[in-house]
């Protein structure tokens, strides 16, 4: 059963090993609806076992996670069909067109040729990749890749977003160009966002932080509380001990 009002993410307690290892440590967190949250965490941190647990690639055995109310375990049709997802790894089809990519992800979802072709123009011209429809994706830059990929994600109409290290490999303008994107959704849209980094720069004083760090939440705030002042590199460094990697200005 749905819960009313629900937050667009909600994870309680969970954890996850593998093997002796222990990935999350009893990790909470909720993401509100139409909302830009960042998953601040170093590389190892837990950012993508986490990411793997809440698009069920990982099953998780403790604790509880619900999108829009869903518990993803008992629901996840309903859970999963709210969510989109860019994964770390490039998961699009190089040798077809970025259109070709929206139909056969639509054909997933059971949405038909016509509807697909009306939502994929939608999408690629809200990330501004109308004109690149019928290029290949193996001859688009790394940003417009990315861009592609986020456009595949919103064909469903997901009200939430998950992007795990988006901007890794690419230039800082395309850097900014992707997170420009993404921002616009949640402005304009309404969409929820959880943004997984490991780059300060990435994140605006408004937004809401969860930092993880081997596997446990060490503080929950918006940007601007965490860093007191200072700044949030010098505030994550406090908190974790980690000396912060890829800063960039």
């Amino acid at each position: 059963m749905k819960t009313p009002q629900a937050a667009a993410l909600n994870v309680e307690r969970v954890s996850h090993s593998f093997g002796k290892t222990r990935a999350l440590d009893d990790v909470s967190l909720s993401i509100r609806s139409g909302g830009f949250t960042a998953l601040l965490g170093v590389n190892g941190a837990g950012k993508t076992t986490l990411i793997s647990l809440i698009t069920r690639l990982y099953d998780n055995i403790s604790g509880k996670i619900e999108i829009g109310g869903y518990d993803v375990r008992r629901n996840a049709g309903p859970a999963l069909a709210g969510l989109g997802v860019v994964f770390q790894s490039r998961s699009l089809d190089v040798g077809l067109t970025v259109r070709q990519n929206m139909r056969y992800h639509a054909a997933l979802h059971g949405i038909g040729k016509s509807e697909a072709r009306r939502r994929g123009d939608l999408v690629l011209d809200r990330v501004g990749l109308i004109g690149q429809a019928d290029m290949k994706v193996a001859a688009l830059s790394g940003g417009q890749t990315r861009r592609a990929e986020i456009a595949r994600a919103l064909l469903h109409n997901p009200r939430l977003l998950l992007l795990d290290e988006a901007t890794v490999g690419l230039d800082i303008q395309s850097r900014r160009d992707v997170v420009s994107t993404v921002r616009g959704l949640v402005r304009e849209e309404g969409v929820a966002v959880l943004w997984a980094t490991h780059l300060f720069d990435e994140i605006d004083p408004q937004d809401d932080v969860v930092v993880l760090h081997r596997g446990r939440v060490l503080a929950r705030d918006s940007s601007a509380a965490l860093a007191q002042g200072t700044n949030l590199s010098d505030a994550f460094l406090a908190l974790t001990g980690a000396e912060p990697v890829d800063v960039l200005a």
